[in-house]
């Protein structure tokens, strides 16, 4: 699904000159869960960003779904993230004057979905993450974790193949951010999603089928664990029988 190669990526701040990436390189195959993990500055982040589309390379070539990403221009490159992959950030990015219904159907706009489709779908996403009496509500009227799971039923939408979170759970209290993490889990082992999180949390990192430690910029460890075997989850059932289309 993700072939990442030679990726090199650096920044001038003022009279420094940081190298965030020093030559990655890895794979990721569909439908595998990964962590990535280490301290702050290690490049993990930017390495999201790089995979995802969000920014570019300024060396090495990265290939999604048998394309290169690298190679696209601007228009290109915002109809693949937009057909490809669904974003959980800890910033919750929504918009204050939509309502929580609003903002998650909004993909479905650019979609070109009609409104009773994007608003049905919405409703059933907001309804799995709890958040079925909090449809009218506006940002500015939810807590943190409101927020969050607002955000997590927009990426979700437009059912993407990859979902990646940046620290998705870091708002969120521990038995919420349990919940959205068993959502990803089901979505990853029984609808064949690739999820890719970035956390420091390793109670986030333990749903994980395999674990990257990032140190200056560079992949000093690459482990594949065995998770425990998963048991039903309500929740992703909930979500799964709207079949996220």
């Amino acid at each position: 699904m993700i072939v990442g190669h030679q990726l090199q990526k650096h920044f001038q701040l003022g009279d420094q000159y940081v190298h965030a990436l020093k030559q990655v390189s890895l794979e990721i195959p569909a439908g595998q869960f990964i962590a990535i993990m280490g301290p702050s500055g290690s490049g993990k982040s930017t390495l999201l960003y790089l995979l995802g589309g969000l920014d570019r390379p300024n060396d090495g070539g990265i290939l999604i779904d048998g394309r290169r990403i690298d190679m696209m221009n601007d228009e290109e490159l915002a109809q693949f993230r937009r057909e490809m992959v669904g974003f959980i950030f800890q910033a919750f990015h929504l918009v204050p004057t939509m309502t929580a219904l609003e903002n998650v159907a909004l993909p479905g706009v650019f979609a070109g979905l009609p409104r009773d489709a994007r608003e049905r779908r919405a409703t059933k996403l907001l309804g799995a993450l709890g958040m079925g009496e909090r449809l009218d509500h506006r940002p500015s009227q939810l807590s943190g974790g409101q927020q969050q799971r607002v955000a997590i039923a927009r990426a979700l939408f437009n059912n993407p193949p990859i979902i990646m979170g940046d620290e998705p759970t870091g708002a969120l209290d521990s038995k919420t951010g349990q919940t959205v993490m068993e959502l990803l889990r089901y979505l990853c082992k029984q609808r064949g999603k690739t999820v890719i999180v970035v956390t420091h949390d390793p109670n986030v990192a333990a749903y994980a089928d395999r674990m990257l430690h990032l140190r200056d910029g560079q992949i000093v460890e690459d482990q594949t664990r065995v998770v425990s075997p998963d048991t039903p989850s309500m929740l992703g059932a909930k979500v799964d029988d709207d079949k996220m289309a």
